[in-house]
């Protein structure tokens, strides 16, 4: 009888966690890449049934697919830097340093959104089945990439940029080409905002041979990196409007976007801390615009001054 009276306790703390839970795994930050992630889908349904909607089923399974991935990679990383994070100034009131949440209950949410991710995908498709356990993979180990490579920033830009390839081979069950470019443009994106937050750690980093393109090469270095790499993700997004014969409302997006970049590493060129954390959370509105103008664009019929 002890242990029943318990569980009532438990359940409410448990419940009494869940914000905590949710704001360990930044499941704000889903505004970054979760949108491309839906044009991805978009474009999918958009190419093979020319319409941009692929049906509830296929909608709701690869939401669910997008948090439990997201759920598993963000618990796994905590988890990973655990020890680090205590260490760095910047990251100690994180939730398993400051003692908030147990390793074991983050491992727990890894566990829950890899269980989620691989019945999301089962639903889907066998394709999506198939090549589940290697975006997991990828979402567990990119975390150790800091550890050995300068280069981390760029691999956890591909771990984000999973998402529209994820998204389109839900929708379709096959392997095409399109997608491969939307994941290129967003995994130089992530990339780069990814460069520009690492600079935060700058100090920190060097004292402790963590790998950044800041640390191996400057801050001032590290925004030119970023830069370029926000050129290519504009050049590979322009693309992929001509190649998939969208019409004037997508390039109104995509021109907002750049708007949006140039101002967000115009914003970060003196390297201020503050104004770091300011354009980091300025991505959110890059992806969901685009999207918003995405869906526009296959939504909307116009024939407006290009050729198709």
């Amino acid at each position: 009888m002890e242990n029943v009276r318990t569980r009532p306790g438990s359940l409410r703390a448990i419940v009494g966690k869940t914000p905590h839970y949710l704001n360990a795994i930044n499941v704000s930050e889903s505004l970054f890449a979760m949108p491309f992630g839906y044009i991805g889908m978009v474009l999918a349904s958009y190419h093979l049934l020319g319409t941009g909607w692929p049906g509830w089923h296929t909608f709701v399974w690869i939401t669910l697919a997008f948090l439990g991935v997201r759920t598993l990679g963000m618990s796994a990383n905590r988890i990973i830097n655990a020890r680090e994070d205590a260490r760095n100034p910047r990251t100690a009131g994180r939730h398993i340093p400051a003692g908030i949440l147990k390793p074991l209950e983050v491992g727990g949410m890894a566990l829950g959104g890899a269980a989620i991710f691989f019945i999301a995908a089962w639903q889907l498709n066998p394709l999506a089945l198939m090549l589940s356990p290697v975006a997991a993979a990828y979402v567990v180990l990119y975390s150790f990439a800091k550890y050995y490579t300068w280069l981390c920033s760029l691999m956890l830009g591909f771990a984000l940029s999973i998402a529209p390839t994820g998204a389109w081979i839900g929708v379709t069950g096959q392997w095409d080409w399109q997608p491969v470019l939307i994941t290129f443009a967003v995994m130089m994106w992530a990339g780069g905002f990814e460069t520009i937050y690492g600079t935060l750690d700058y100090d920190f980093d060097r004292a402790n041979d963590i790998k950044s393109v800041a640390s191996r090469f400057g801050v001032r270095n590290a925004i030119r990196t970023t830069r370029v790499l926000h050129t290519l993700a504009a050049a590979a997004l322009l693309v992929v409007g001509f190649w998939l014969q969208l019409n004037v409302f997508y390039f109104i997006g995509w021109a907002i976007a750049v708007v949006l970049l140039v101002y967000e590493n115009n914003l970060v060129k003196s390297g201020e801390p503050a104004k770091v954390g300011k354009a980091f959370a300025f991505n959110k509105y890059i992806s969901t615009q685009l999207l918003g103008f995405t869906i526009l664009a296959v939504a909307l019929p116009f024939e407006g001054f290009l050729p198709w």
